[in-house]
């Protein structure tokens, strides 16, 4: 079976055009887009790792000295919006530029919010504009570069599943980085220097894809050129692989698709509490100044860290350059000169906090475990979808929302002992730990998932579109995500903290067993596909 579908791998990528060349038993190309949407996570998650703090922060200190109700309702719309205009961005890419442009000008934009952002210090306009320019940016870029991870695979394929985990491991590695760097520079250096350097990296990324893109032979080409790249070829690789499906069989697709997406909802609702509730409660209620042994102990858990995921994602770029570095030098380049810039400036971070007496945590430490759990369990998660057990999307999904909403409870539980309209607690750090442990394989169970499904169960002429629709689902948790966390203090001071956990975790949960009690009706307007 496995000999099957590489061979069904094989042809797919002749006729693709694509290069064939493989890594970890994966095309290429998913790897250059795994390093391109890497730095562009650097980019998105180590500014808003520093959004909320940042806001929130006494002037005195740099910040802007908001209350936690104005910045979580900022906090809404900015990353609400940065999830809807994938929408517009997705219809562009299918009509006009094709996936790859988009990309590219995507790329370019957030690069150019970066460094508006880093300005703050000369006038708050600079700030606000770079917001926006992140959000155009990513409209074009987001939805994209999914779907040409989608097509690198045949939709039957075992290994599509697989190789969007991959991609996933990708995505956290640039959060995981981004949160950890930026978000300490921001918080202990400067903090106009931790916006910046998330641009720094988004060009990063940009320009090794620019550079490399032609390892996709005609997936991502604009409408015109695509065209133009079948009449060059020979007409017997130039046959269409998707067969004409009855309307049947698209409709019932297209539902369960919508089903998916709806139902992301309530997980994202849930999820993008770390950037703002859960940032709050680690900023005003959680233990984070160390002594003695505990400050000893966590300076050599960060340097762990620190180093062993950059470590990890440095063997998987030295994989690629060994396969592809005498067709496209200047990608593996400028991926290599990134990372020396990061191992520089994780050695820096390292060597700092040993050579100083007191251990205090940053807020946005907390942040990047979900990151790292990610890049430690995703292989696994990957091989168990591919091995051992690969339930049902539905049951997947389901999966997800449940132990989102355990995170949750674990939380209500660590926060049980924290006083009615208390402002200030010293909670432990484990409930936090906890939280983020569960709400990541809740995420391995759905939002990799979830990519794959939405390319596989969706018609290849509106794929961008439909990806654009379930990151507009995105938008609409993040708005309630937002709005739900500036209520922290007002559920806190009329019931408890507790309580405004638990009524998060519920939600998720409630839509999990509505997903299992119709499993088997889904699963059927599928029509084969798994």
């Amino acid at each position: 079976m496995n000999q099957q579908q590489d061979n069904q791998l094989a042809k797919h990528l002749t006729n693709k055009g694509i290069d064939s060349s493989m890594v970890m038993g994966h095309p290429a190309g998913l790897f250059v887009l795994f390093f391109t949407e890497m730095w562009e996570r650097f980019s998105y998650y180590g500014m808003r790792a520093l959004l909320t703090v940042f806001l929130i922060s006494e002037i005195a200190k740099g910040g802007w000295g908001w209350s936690n109700g104005d910045a979580m309702q900022l906090y809404a719309w900015y990353t609400g919006l940065v999830y809807l205009t994938p929408l517009i961005g997705g219809l562009i890419a299918d009509k006009l530029t094709g996936y790859r442009k988009a990309v590219t000008i995507g790329a370019v934009i957030m690069t150019m919010g970066h460094a508006s952002m880093a300005l703050e210090g000369i006038s708050d306009a600079f700030f606000f504009a770079g917001l926006g320019l992140m959000i155009m940016g990513n409209g074009m870029f987001k939805p994209n570069i999914s779907s040409i991870v989608g097509q690198l695979y045949p939709n039957n394929s075992n290994k599509k599943d697989a190789g969007y985990t991959i991609f996933y491991m990708g995505i956290n590695a640039g959060a995981f980085l981004g949160m950890l760097l930026c978000g300490y520079i921001g918080e202990k250096y400067n903090w106009h220097y931790g916006f910046g350097l998330a641009g720094v990296f988004m060009l990063f990324g940009m320009l090794q894809f620019y550079f490399g893109q032609k390892i996709f032979g005609k997936i991502g080409l604009s409408p015109k050129n695509l065209i133009k790249y079948n009449l060059e070829v020979k007409e017997e690789d130039n046959k269409v692989e998707e067969e004409e499906l009855p309307a049947n069989v698209v409709r019932d697709r297209l539902v369960v698709v919508s089903v998916l997406i709806v139902s992301s909802i309530f997980f994202f609702f849930a999820f993008e509490q770390a950037g703002g509730s859960m940032t709050i409660f680690a900023k005003n209620y959680t233990q984070r100044v160390l002594d003695g042994n505990s400050g000893l102990i966590f300076k050599w858990v960060d340097a762990i860290l620190t180093i062993f995921p950059v470590a990890i994602v440095t063997w998987v770029l030295y994989s690629l350059a060994v396969k592809i570095y005498k067709r496209y030098p200047i990608t593996i380049l400028f991926t290599s000169l990134s990372f020396i810039l990061v191992w520089i400036l994780c050695i820096w971070k390292v060597n700092r906090e040993f050579s100083i007496e007191a251990t205090e945590v940053t807020v946005s430490w907390f942040q990047i475990l979900n990151s790292f759990f990610i890049i430690t369990l995703a292989s696994s998660f990957s091989k168990l979808w591919e091995k051992i057990w690969n339930p049902s999307g539905p049951v997947k999904f389901a999966m997800g929302l449940i132990l989102v909403g355990v995170g949750f409870i674990a939380l209500a539980y660590g926060a049980s002992e924290i006083p009615q309209g208390a402002e200030t607690a010293a909670v432990s750090m484990v409930w936090l730990i906890l939280a983020y442990f569960f709400h990541t394989t809740g995420e391995l169970c759905l939002s990799p998932v979830g990519l794959s499904y939405v390319s596989k169960l969706s018609p290849t002429k509106f794929v961008g579109l439909i990806f654009g629709l379930w990151f507009t689902a995105s938008f609409i948790a993040n708005l309630l995500a937002g709005y739900t966390g500036s209520y922290i203090d007002k559920i806190s001071q009329t019931y408890s903290m507790s309580i405004f956990f638990l009524i998060i975790a519920a939600l998720p949960i409630f839509i999990a067993l509505i997903l299992l009690l119709f499993n088997g009706k889904l699963t059927k307007m599928m029509h084969g596909i798994k």
